[in-house]
């Protein structure tokens, strides 16, 4: 879905079979300047994936707004940067999904919630399809 980071639009993809958020080095040099100044050193420097070893590069946190008609919804998730140059944008793994209550319907017209049962929040299309300008 795309979503807003540093006042550019920017994949992000909800992935439930991830090990944790991550984002790729690659993508990073890429899309934001200035990354490397906002890199935190990280615990595990491994990890595996079916495309084989990752190597992490340290952390990286990122402010997310999600566009929603009812207002936007905003996350502060830490992604792990790795060293692998075969994903594009920004992974929220299970580690965030599970600390901001993101769950996903695979019904006829997916979508995704957000948020506690006493503020929770539909994601639908027509709310992805919001312009960066509108964010604001």
């Amino acid at each position: 879905m795309p979503v807003c980071i540093d006042n550019a639009q920017h994949p992000l993809v909800i992935d439930s079979g991830a090990h944790c958020s991550i984002v790729a080095r690659n993508y990073l040099e890429n899309q934001l300047p200035n990354w490397e100044n906002h890199l935190f050193p990280t615990k595990e420097k491994n990890s595996k994936s079916a495309p084989g070893k990752m190597t992490s590069i340290g952390t990286i946190i990122k402010e997310i707004i999600i566009p929603h008609r009812k207002g936007n919804i905003r996350l502060n998730p830490e992604f792990v940067a790795l060293d692998y140059a075969h994903i594009q944008g920004f992974f929220v793994g299970p580690d965030y999904q599970r600390m901001y209550g993101i769950d996903i319907y695979n019904s006829k017209n997916r979508r995704i919630t957000i948020g506690t049962n006493k503020e929770k929040k539909s994601v639908e299309k027509h709310d992805q399809d919001r312009t960066i300008k509108e964010l604001h």
